[in-house]
């Protein structure tokens, strides 16, 4: 199964729409991948929070439907990175009635939405996301289908991974692989590094992680996306700006490695 993870980089000079333009470029530009991944709110900005109001829109707004088309183009699921959901009027805006999420969206091979995954953790300390939009209840899964093999992926977003109880919640829904867009600032990169590898090694499952890069909102964004395998193996990594990282996974890999070293099945609690 060949990956490859768009690390976007941009300034708050971008306007919106030319982003997603450009974004949707380069995703059509994916030939013979079978997952491309976008990073988290890569359009209205991961720390651009005054704009997230103007910037909100339905899951079949602008922003997927531009991805839409272009993973249709390729042939290739494509993770759409995360917006910020508005709600439809009439639709149920959550229990602290903001009628916001930070939402990331699975389309299959088809240019269709399979799978949409609600932020489960707000990143902020009550302020940022905890102020503006609601928090995701469900964990999320969806079947991936390569000519090399079958792999269920389980998704999550950025601050999600310093939780380790959401990726033992979703290996045992069957999850193989992790995939988690981020907007994830320099500051901190090294525990991005080090806690993707973490939930490979805890759970025995391919991470797959794509960062922002550049600066937003006067935060310098920590690049650094990574291809972990299920053995915690960095199969690749890269750097500060914005690239186009590569990488092959073998879905018989995961199944084997668990069956050869069960270290899930020894679970007590």
């Amino acid at each position: 199964m060949r990956v490859h993870v768009l690390q976007l980089a941009y300034g708050d000079e971008e306007p919106v729409a030319e982003r997603v333009e450009r974004a949707a470029a380069l995703v059509a530009a994916q030939s013979g991948a079978d997952l491309v991944v976008l990073p988290e709110l890569w359009a209205p900005t991961g720390f651009g929070y005054r704009r997230w109001a103007e910037a909100a829109e339905p899951l079949d707004g602008p922003t997927v439907g531009a991805i839409c088309r272009a993973a249709k183009e390729i042939g290739a699921y494509v993770h759409a990175g995360s917006i910020i959901e508005q709600a439809r009027d009439g639709a149920d805006p959550g229990p602290q009635r903001r009628g916001r999420w930070n939402t990331s969206v699975l389309i299959g091979r088809d240019g269709l939405p399979m799978v949409s995954y609600r932020k489960v953790h707000r990143f902020g300390f009550s302020a940022g996301e905890p102020d503006l939009i609601e928090a995701g209840t469900e964990l999320v899964t969806a079947g991936l289908q390569s000519a090399d093999g079958h792999l269920v992926a389980g998704l999550s977003t950025c601050y999600d991974l310093r939780f380790p109880e959401l990726y033992r919640g979703l290996t045992a829904a069957g999850a193989q692989m992790f995939v988690i867009p981020a907007a994830w600032p320099a500051a901190r990169v090294e525990h991005w590094r080090l806690l993707g590898r973490a939930r490979a090694v805890e759970n025995q499952a391919v991470v797959v992680q794509c960062n922002t890069a550049g600066t937003h909102a006067g935060t310098r964004m920590g690049g650094h996306s990574q291809v972990v395998s299920a053995t915690g193996e960095v199969l690749a990594e890269a750097g500060e700006d914005e690239t186009v990282l590569v990488a092959e996974i073998d879905p018989a890999a995961v199944a084997q490695y668990r069956e050869s070293f069960p270290v899930l099945a020894d679970r007590r609690l």
